[in-house]
């Protein structure tokens, strides 16, 4: 939780991306007239930083002291994506950067698309799902690639080859979950708690579809529904203490996640399972004492443990000057700005073919595959196929897996 004087800290962030928004690409046009012999690479950022709601016309702050949770993706997203420029800076990089708020009342995202500079040659975006697909569209005809770094959904995004998906779809992520229940517990007995709901059913038909393509031994799932307002004893009929068991929450729903993890928990001694949850999870503190006795495991895009220099750097800066620490997503911010803008200034406008480069890691190891289209095997786009699979008991981490 955010204290009072990091609070205040925060609104003073966004009143600065205002003026960095508006001064920092002055500057660089001023510095690309001075010289005519270095061409800067451009890149775009759209991010949701709900300017026009947090400030009147005045630029006043409209809500005194207080800091509304809609705005804290975005904007620590766009912390990260600054922290990562002023790290260019620092190496000397030309690089031309537009920031663009998705969430401005005056400008449309249509607009903002129009008015991309000529010659951008990257686009960054932490886009709502309804945002993908328009994005995408205009990326495709400026022949421009376009990184979603954060929504996990294509926005139905076909025959783009300028499309790039960082975080994993819900179908890759369930493929992944089965491959490592494979290799991890083959033989265990495995349940599926579930609640009814239109999601959940497609986290059952993707984990149907896994069993019937994997090319390994097929898994044995027993699906269980349980009522909103399940209690312990509706979970412990369905276990069995002389077996090794491998419960699945085969739900998207935080709170379900919580309350069966909560009643799995209570019945361990009993019943020592091992919980698989959804990436959702990585939202959840397992710290409480209500989840402790059980082993939990959930998988992750984005994961990394922080003690490498930058990240260091980057703890210590919100230290002294917010007051807090960072979240992931300003991790995220600076990992894809940095890693894509290095591979922009290497490739150029040769950048939408080397998508899949390993290079340039920052934090995270990515796994950029090309999805195939499978009416007629031609690319759709690209995605990030990599899952950090965590693994937690009694309120520590336990190990990483991949």
């Amino acid at each position: 939780m955010l204290t009072e004087d990091s609070q205040l800290t925060t609104i003073q962030t966004m009143k600065k991306i205002i003026l960095f928004v508006f001064v920092f690409t002055l500057f660089l046009f001023f510095v690309n007239g001075q010289n005519g012999f270095s061409v800067k690479q451009k890149i775009a950022v759209f991010v949701p930083l709900f300017l026009d709601s947090a400030f009147d016309a005045m630029d006043n702050y409209r809500y005194d002291k207080t800091f509304p949770k809609f705005i804290n993706s975005g904007l620590e997203f766009y912390e990260g994506v600054q922290l990562a420029i002023d790290s260019m800076n620092k190496e000397g990089v030309k690089l031309e950067v537009q920031i663009f708020d998705t969430r401005s009342s005056t400008t449309s995202l249509a607009d903002q698309l129009n008015s991309l500079s000529e010659n951008t040659g990257l686009i960054i975006a932490h886009p709502a799902g309804n945002e993908i697909g328009q994005i995408g569209e205009a990326a495709m005809q400026k022949n421009i690639p376009f990184i979603n770094a954060s929504a996990p959904v294509n926005g139905g995004i076909n025959a783009n080859p300028f499309y790039l998906q960082l975080t994993p779809t819900l179908k890759t992520q369930i493929e992944s979950v089965y491959r490592y229940i494979q290799k991890y517990y083959p033989l265990n007995q495995i349940i599926v708690f579930r609640k009814k709901g239109a999601r959940e059913d497609e986290i059952k038909s993707f984990f149907d579809e896994a069993g019937k393509t994997t090319v390994s031994v097929k898994l044995k799932l027993k699906y269980v529904d349980l009522e909103d307002n399940f209690f312990a004893n509706d979970v412990s009929k369905q276990l069995d203490s002389t077996k090794k068991i491998l419960c699945i929450a085969g739900s998207l729903d935080e709170g379900f996640g919580m309350r069966l993890t909560s009643m799995l928990a209570s019945l361990s001694k009993v019943y020592p399972v091992t919980l698989m949850g959804m990436s959702t999870w990585n939202n959840i503190s397992f710290t409480k004492n209500e989840y402790k006795g059980i082993e939990i495991i959930y998988g992750t895009p984005f994961y990394h443990a922080r003690t490498d220099k930058a990240s260091v750097v980057i703890s210590n800066h919100f230290s002294t000057k917010m007051y807090a620490r960072p979240s992931d997503m300003v991790f995220r911010g600076y990992e894809v700005f940095m890693r894509y803008a290095h591979l922009l200034l290497q490739y150029k406008k040769e950048l939408s073919s080397q998508l899949t480069s390993k290079q340039y890691k920052v934090f995270n190891e990515f796994d950029i595959q090309p999805v195939l289209n499978r009416n007629n095997l031609t690319l759709d786009y690209f995605e990030n196929k990599r899952l950090s699979f965590l693994r937690w008991k009694d309120g520590s981490m336990m190990g990483v897996n991949w």
